[in-house]
Order: C-alpha cells, then structure tokens, then sequence
C-alpha cells in the first residue's frame, strides 16, 4: 500500500535537444570498458508520436549516482527491459562530471547494482547475481579489465560501505540456511522442506516466508580475502557506515525484546573486528535510521522517525548525535516533512537531505548546528537521489514531467544532463502537458491535483477524464515523470492526479485525518478534484473512468460503492474485506496499530471494508493483481471479483502469474497498459481499441 489552472497545450520534451550533444572520447584509463554506440537521433522528418504500451520495452531505469573521489566521474546504474528473455537486466554506466558521452562498464545477462567507488579512486565495487544463485560483491579496476568476484558466502549481500583506507568492506549479509539441501541432479527430483514458522513479522512481499535468519554485518579484507561476521541475533543490521578513521561502523537495527512488534529502531556503533559489542548510540522510542557522520568524526547526523502513535503517518527530522555521550539535538525541528538521505559536506559545515514537500521533492541543506534550511535544487521536479563529492561537487537524479529520472551534474543551481538514457526515444515522443489545480470538499482543506492532458488537445475541448489515484497512502504524487498519466494521455484521456488527505508532503496533520477513517475524507477530496476538472471545462462528465494501484486500488473500491458516476474502473492490487488480510499480507503491525485487533474491534474492521458495500456497485470493474503479492494479496481481488460476478456487474479479473506487488515482467507491464486502454476505451469512450485487441 505504502504510496488557478494553466491549460497549456502538449510541447516537445527538451530532452530532444541533449540527444544530440557531441560526444567526447574517455580516457585511456577507461579504453577496456565497453561503450554503447550513441543512438541515432530520430529524423527530423519524422513528426514525434505519442506514448504506445508497447513503449514500455524502450523506457529505461535509471538509479544510485555515485561520484568518484576526484570529482570526474559518476557511475549509476541503468535497468532495461530484454525482449528476448521477458525480463529487465541492469548495468553499470559511468558518465564525465564535464560532460561527454556515458560509458557502459558492465553488460551481463544479470542485475548489477550499488555502484561504489573506493575512497582512494582505484577501484568500483558493486553487487551482482551473475555467477549464480546468490548476490556477491564484485571489483572493478579502474584503470581497465574485467570485473573480478570478491565474496563466495553462500548467502545475499544486500549492501556495502568502503572503508576510509580503502582495504575493508562492510557488508550486509543474509545469514546462511545450515539445511539447505544440495542441488538436485539432472532428472532427480528434490522434496522441498517443511516451512517452520516462529516468528511474529512471518512474511513479507518478494522475500515469501520469513525464518529466524536474518541481515548481519560482515568485514571483508581485500588484501586476505577474508570474510568475517561482526554482528550477530535475531536482528537486522542495515545501513553500514565507517567513521572517518576506520575504526567504527555505524549501522541501524532494532534490538527490542520482539523486534517484529514494533519499528524502534535505533543507531548502533560497533568496532570493526569480529567479536566487538555493539553500542547503542540512540535511545528513542522511534525510527532512527540513515546514519551518516561528520567528517571529524565526532558525532552522527541521522534521521528521528516521528511519534510512534502516528506510525507511518508521522514524520522523520534531521539529528546530530554525539558520538562520546550519546547527546541528539534535533536540527529541523520546525519541519513538518519527510526527509531522506542525509549527507555531510566534506567540509562539515552543512548537511544536506532531501525534502519532500506538496508535490515536489527538493535537495536541502542546512547547517551542521541547526539553522534555516537552504534550498539547493528545487522548483518543479522529484530530486530521487543524490551524491556529494570532496571539492563541493554536486551530482542528482531527478525528474521532471516531461522526462523519467536522469543524472545531472548541479553547478551554481544549474542543471547539466549526464546519463541522457531515454533522451533519444523521448525525442520522437509527444507528452502530455502537465499542471496543477486546487480543489476543496465542503469542510475540507484546500487539496492539490494534477492534470495531464492528451498531446496536442485542443484547448476547451471537454475530454474523457480518469481519476488516477496513489498509493500509500501515505504517498504523494509528484512532479516528476508519471509513465502511466502519459501512457492514458497518449490515447485521448486527461488524467486527473489528486493528493487527497492522507497524502504525505502536506505535513502530519494532512497525513494522518484518515486516521481509521480510510475511504471518508479522501474520497470526498478526490471527488473534488473530479468536480474541479469539470467546472475547468477539461473533464466531460459523461465520461468518467477512475482507477489505482495498491492503496490506489483500495481507494477506487471506495469510490465504486460510494458513487455511480463512474463509467470505467480498474482496481488493482486492493483491499476489500479488511478481515481477510489479518495474518494473510505482511501488515500485522500496521493492522493492529491502526485498527486494533479484529477481534476486539470488529465493527470497525467491518465498517472500512468496502466489501460490506459491494452491492452498490454499478461500474464495470476490471480487477487486476499479481499471483505472488503478498503486499495486499490476491485473495482480495478474488473476493471482490467474485462478489461483483455474482452480483452480475461487469468485471473481469487478471492475474499475473510471478508478480509481487511491483511487477518484474515487462511483457505482463505492457499486458497491463494495455487492458487499462482497453477496458477504459470500451466502457468510458464506448469504443473498440486496437490497444485492447493486441491485448495477449
């Protein structure tokens, strides 16, 4: 789950304009790896097109800037989808700070990520599933060559952190499971074992059954070789950071009695040898997390969860923590806002964070001690990552309504594009243009939408309009790139983006009115923001279609038992009988801080199901959901398919085979755009679509 208008007419993405930019050659240093040939611009003949489903196999992911030590470099990772095996494979690229043309370091068949380059620039680590069945640390020598294996654990290494002398690495490791049978030989069948279950917290989405191995933190000697565990327990260690001497690593655990049954996690430091007896740096009630210290070395900058009562509600501020007594002060205390990724300057003077904010999400900073925060990079655009270097270089990835996320270098407040991954496909591509207008329900604050219109529409023509709504719900749509707005523009429709209450970016207060109240408040907001789009002149009333994802879909079955307006629907991944998720999805904790026990709050449980309503509904419901979701599982779209069968609506229910609540498949991504266009087309616009008929 967790999640006044401009009607300005569709123009050509600027990205069009860096497809083009001559390419500088590398260095020698750099003449072993292997660079992708730069695309070919499209024609200028060749007058740009809109979105298709099919598109999907083209977009690229890009993810994790890292600057190298000497400030020339950044590495990223990019994620594209392969055709031939149905799936997406991800790779390590490297771009000049300067500019010139990105070079690919890696391209096997398998997932690389967690670019990091050693502190003394010779090397690259990263992390790689490409010599079977498990992820291991791999190297890069920078002066050339192939990558080499570090780690043979047996187990996943999920994260890494160089030491300041470049000679060690922290990892964490998942442990080993001591019965794992060995692997079945050709044309031996293999009995899988007994899943024994003992823990609180027993499943979760894309990991399945949780046993008592958990995430540990290890050291690893490259002059050796060697790997050797640090710490140990029924807990989790994550977020590994050495001090600036080498000597210590913070990292984030929950080390409570019943870790499963609470999110207190705090900030730990341990010695980096095996044996040493972490100490708890931290002692909130709440969630610490994202350790990060000060160059000297003598206090931590960290991220304070909010109350514990407001749960995922709340929200995080920035902290300083003092490493010799344990003293926190609390650096933004007037921020009502999510933070994330806190990161020292390298003179120490700031630290920097990102701040998310009423549909944006900026770069900050502010000073070590407290004070005002600084905008670094703002305006309208999502800041997803980003990357200090020792002289005071700045590297981001962000988006903007008009291009997916892509690494730039920032100078004096300026944007200069590096990765440029989709800038040649985007070239030959006409977007929807994007606003934002204001709505209120009667009694209601005053909530912000967005609108994306068709390309090139015509302005003051009434449109078919979908009502698009987030997850979460403790989630904000953004500026940033919206591929699935763009996608239902690209066929006709303006879509309709509301942050209703319950959205995060607008502070506690606006997060937490849907408090045990889920499908009141926000639905009279996001019906609102549908009355608004009409009053605009933009939505045709007659043609109405609403549809979501996760907390989206939840918010949808709202919808489709409160109103009839509505002609099309699609309800995807979502809840319908609260009940039937106790012990069956990986909320627990969540269930039982918001809504209590079933058992002792039934009327309640019963009374937030839309399940209890389905008679009421009227639209035709396309139900989607993965067969492997166990985030909200697919018994709730089997539930509110059948009830809307019987009840003899129009429905239809399409299940995923594989996918978790986050699709993996790009064909079965495309298989989705494509019974979205088709459903909403034949019952919305009472059309026939070719998107519907290609549909597998």
């Amino acid at each position: 789950m967790r999640t006044a208008l401009a009607l300005l007419l569709a123009a050509a993405s600027p990205l069009a304009a860096t497809a083009a930019a001559p390419p500088s050659p590398p260095p020698a240093s750099l003449a072993a790896a292997a660079a992708s040939p730069a695309p070919s611009p499209t024609p200028a003949a060749e007058a740009p097109r809109p979105l298709r489903p099919d598109d999907v196999w083209e977009m690229k992911r890009v993810s994790d800037p890292r600057l190298s030590p000497d400030g020339k470099w950044v590495a990223y990772v990019v994620a594209a989808a392969d055709r031939k095996r149905d799936d997406y494979e991800s790779d390590l690229w490297m771009a000049p700070l300067d500019g010139g043309a990105p070079v690919r370091l890696t391209s096997s068949e398998k997932n690389e990520s967690h670019p990091r380059f050693s502190p003394d620039g010779k090397w690259l680590a990263f992390l790689s599933n490409r010599d079977g069945k498990t992820t291991d640390v791999y190297l890069l020598d920078r002066r050339g060559g192939e990558a080499q294996r570090l780690t043979e654990l047996k187990a996943n290494v999920s994260d890494l952190a160089w030491s300041p002398d470049s000679q060690r690495l922290a990892l964490v490791v998942h442990d080993r499971d001591p019965d794992e049978p060995a692997a079945a030989k050709e044309g031996e069948k293999k009995t899988a074992k007994p899943i024994v279950i003992r823990r609180l917290w027993f499943k979760e989405d894309e990991e399945g059954y949780l046993d008592e191995r958990r995430d540990h933190l290890w050291l690893f000697d490259l002059g050796s070789r060697k790997a050797e565990q640090i710490t140990q327990g029924p807990y989790d260690d994550r977020e590994p950071a050495f001090s600036p001497d080498g000597r210590t690593i913070a990292f984030v655990s929950n080390r409570t009695p019943e870790p499963d049954a609470n999110e207190n996690t705090d900030i730990f430091l341990v010695e980096a040898r095996p044996g040493a007896e972490p100490r708890r740096l931290t002692a909130s009630d709440r969630t610490d997390s994202a350790p990060a210290w000060s160059p000297d070395g003598k206090s931590l900058f960290y991220l304070e969860g909010g109350d514990p009562d407001d749960f995922w509600y709340g929200t995080d501020r920035l902290a300083s923590v003092e490493i010799e007594d344990g003293h926190a002060d609390l650096l933004t205390p007037a921020i009502d806002r999510n933070l994330f990724s806190p990161r020292a300057s390298a003179d120490g003077k700031w630290v920097y964070v990102l701040l998310e904010d009423d549909g944006s999400q900026s770069l900050v900073r502010v000073a070590a001690h407290g004070g005002t925060v600084e905008t670094v990079l703002g305006g309208e655009r999502n800041v997803a990552a980003y990357d200090l270097g020792a002289k005071g270089e700045v590297a981001v990835l962000e988006s903007q309504w008009d291009h997916p996320d892509e690494v730039s270098a920032l100078d004096a407040g300026k944007l200069r594009p590096l990765s440029r991954a989709n800038a040649a496909f985007l070239a030959g591509i006409e977007l929807g243009r994007v606003s934002r207008f204001t709505a209120q329900a009667p009694g209601g604050p005053e909530i912000h939408a967005f609108l994306t219109l068709p390309p090139g529409v015509a302005e003051g023509k009434k449109l078919p309009t979908l009502l698009r709504l987030h997850g979460g719900p403790v989630d904000q749509f953004s500026w940033g790139f919206q591929l699935d707005w763009q996608m239902l523009a690209a066929q006709g429709y303006a879509v309709v983006g509301p942050n209703p209450r319950g959205s995060s970016g607008r502070g506690l207060a606006f997060a937490r009115a849907i408090w045990a109240d889920w499908g009141n408040k926000d639905f009279q907001d996001v019906m609102a923001a549908t009355d608004q789009a009409i009053a605009l002149g933009v939505a045709d009333p007659e043609r109405l279609g609403v549809f979501g994802w996760s907390y989206g879909g939840i918010l949808t079955d709202y919808v489709i038992t409160q109103t009839t307006r509505f002609k099309g629907a699609a309800s995807g991944a979502s809840e319908v009988m609260m009940t039937s998720d106790y012990g069956v999805d990986q909320y627990q904790y969540a269930w039982e801080k918001e809504l209590g026990l079933p058992w002792r709050n039934i009327d309640l449980w019963l009374r937030l199901s839309p399940f209890m309503r389905v008679d009421k509904v009227t639209t035709p419901t396309l139900i989607l959901c993965g067969t492997d979701d166990w985030n909200v599982p697919a018994s709730n779209s089997e539930q509110l398919y059948q009830a809307l069968r019987r009840l003899g609506k129009p429905t239809e229910l399409v299940l995923y085979p594989g996918q978790s609540h986050g699709f993996s498949t790009p064909s079965y991504i495309v298989d989705r755009y494509q019974r979205y266009v088709g459903w909403f087309d034949r019952w919305v616009k009472g059309t026939t679509t070719t998107a519907a008929a290609a549909a597998p």
